[in-house]
C-alpha cells in the first residue's frame, strides 16, 4: 500500500492526442456555458450542475480508460458523458428532456447514461454510485474479465457511509475499481477543511490498505498518467485505489447557486489564473501548434455546441405511453398490467378520506 502526493509526472502526451484532448476540454467548457444559458431560459428543468474549471480532471481520467472499461459518476456529469464519446446533441437533448437524449429524456442533467460506451450513468444521490461501482467490479471478477471500473465522486461524498463500505469491500475482495475523487474544495457550500477531519482525502486509502494518490487535477497529463497506471493495476492485478484530483469549479454548486456566499470573488479570480484550458493551450503552443490552428478549433467547437442546442430544441418530447418503459424487469408485465403513466394502481381521481374535502 502506498499513499502518494505527486506534483509532477514522467508523462508526455503525443501532440496529436494532446490536441484532441484540448478540443474535448474546450467542448466541455462551451457546452457548460450553453447549458447554463438554456437553464436560465427555462428550457432545462430540474437541477443543473456545471463542471467549468474541472475539464483537465475529467478529460485526463476518461482518456486513461480502455475501450471496454466501465465508468460511473456522480451528478456533475455532463463533461464525463462528452469525454466518453456521447455526442453533444444527445447530451443537450437529454438536458432538455427530449426523446433522443442519451437517456431518452428520462434522466436529465443528473442522470446521463450511455451503456453502449461503457458509461453507466450519473447518479443523483451523493455517494450512491460507490456501491454500484463496487458491485460492477465484483461482476467483472466473477466473469473473469480483465477490465476495470472508474468511479468518479466529489469531495462531499467521502464522508458518507457508502464510501467506507465500498472501499472496505473493494479492498477485502481485491476488486478492479479506482475511486476518483474530484476535489473541487467545496461540498455544496462547505469547504473540505470544515467538513473533513482528514482533508487530505487521498490519505484515507491507507485505512483500507490500498493505494492512495493525489494529483494536480488541472494538469491534463498528470491526471491521465496517474489514472492510467492505477487502472492498469486494477485490471491486471485486481488492485483497487483512490485517486484524488485537486481542481476547482468556477460556478456555484448548481446553476441556482451564485457560489459567492461561501467564497469570495478574489478567490475565484485567483483560481482562474490556473485555468486548465489556458494551461493546456499554452502547452500546445509551446509544442509547436500554431495559435491560428487552435483558434479555428475553438470556432469549430462553438458552432458544434450551437448546433447541439438547435437539435435539442427541435427534438420531440418522449411519448407519454413510454414513460414506464425499461422500469420493470422482463416477465413482470402481468404484475404491472393495470398501471398507467402517472397512476401506480390505475386511479383516475383523487379522493380524500374522512370527508376532508376535495
Amino acid at each position: 500500500m502506498a499513499v502518494i502526493d505527486r506534483t509532477d509526472a514522467p508523462f508526455d502526451l503525443d501532440v496529436g492526442d494532446f490536441y484532441d484532448q484540448y478540443r474535448m476540454m474546450f467542448l466541455i467548457r462551451r457546452f457548460e456555458e450553453a447549458a447554463e444559458r438554456q437553464y436560465k431560459a427555462a428550457r432545462i428543468g430540474g437541477y443543473c450542475h456545471l463542471s467549468s474549471g474541472q475539464e483537465a480532471a475529467t478529460v485526463g481520467a476518461v482518456s486513461a480508460l480502455a475501450e471496454d472499461d466501465l465508468l460511473i459518476t456522480g451528478y456533475r456529469c455532463h463533461g464525463f458523458a462528452l469525454a466518453r464519446g456521447v455526442p453533444p446533441e444527445a447530451v443537450m437533448a437529454e438536458l432538455f428532456g427530449r426523446a433522443h437524449g442519451c437517456a431518452h429524456g428520462r434522466g436529465g442533467s443528473m442522470h446521463l447514461l450511455d451503456v453502449s460506451r461503457g458509461y453507466y450513468g450519473g447518479w443523483g444521490i451523493v455517494a450512491g454510485q460507490l456501491p454500484i461501482a463496487t458491485g460492477m467490479a465484483l461482476s467483472l471478477v466473477r466473469q473473469g474479465k480483465e477490465q476495470a471500473v472508474l468511479c468518479e465522486l466529489g469531495d462531499g461524498a467521502v464522508n458518507m457511509g457508502a464510501w467506507h463500505e465500498s472501499l472496505n469491500l473493494a479492498a477485502v475482495w481485491n476488486l478492479p475499481v479506482v475511486f476518483m475523487v474530484v476535489n473541487n474544495l467545496y461540498g455544496m457550500g462547505t469547504s473540505v477543511d470544515r467538513a473533513s477531519a482528514e482533508p487530505d482525502i487521498f490519505k484515507r486509502a491507507g485505512a483500507y490498505r490500498i493505494e492512495g494518490e493525489r494529483v494536480d487535477g488541472d494538469d491534463l497529463e498528470e491526471v491521465e498518467w496517474a489514472t492510467a497506471r492505477l487502472l492498469r493495476a486494477a485490471r491486471e492485478e485486481r488492485k483497487p485505489a483512490v485517486l484524488e484530483a485537486l481542481t476547482y469549479r468556477y460556478r456555484g454548486h448548481s446553476v441556482a447557486d451564485a457560489g459567492l456566499a461561501y467564497r469570495t470573488r478574489d478567490e475565484i479570480d485567483e483560481r482562474r489564473l490556473q485555468d486548465p484550458l489556458v494551461r493546456t493551450r499554452e502547452s500546445l503552443e509551446a509544442r509547436g501548434v500554431p495559435p491560428e490552428g487552435l483558434d479555428a478549433l475553438e470556432a469549430e467547437v462553438e458552432a458544434e455546441v450551437e448546433a447541439a442546442v438547435v437539435y435539442a430544441e427541435g427534438d420531440a418530447a418522449p411519448s407519454v405511453d413510454q414513460l414506464a418503459a425499461g422500469v420493470y424487469a422482463a416477465g413482470s408485465e402481468e404484475q404491472f398490467e393495470r398501471m398507467r403513466p402517472g397512476s401506480p394502481a390505475g386511479e383516475e381521481e383523487l379522493v380524500f378520506a374522512g370527508g376532508l374535502g376535495r
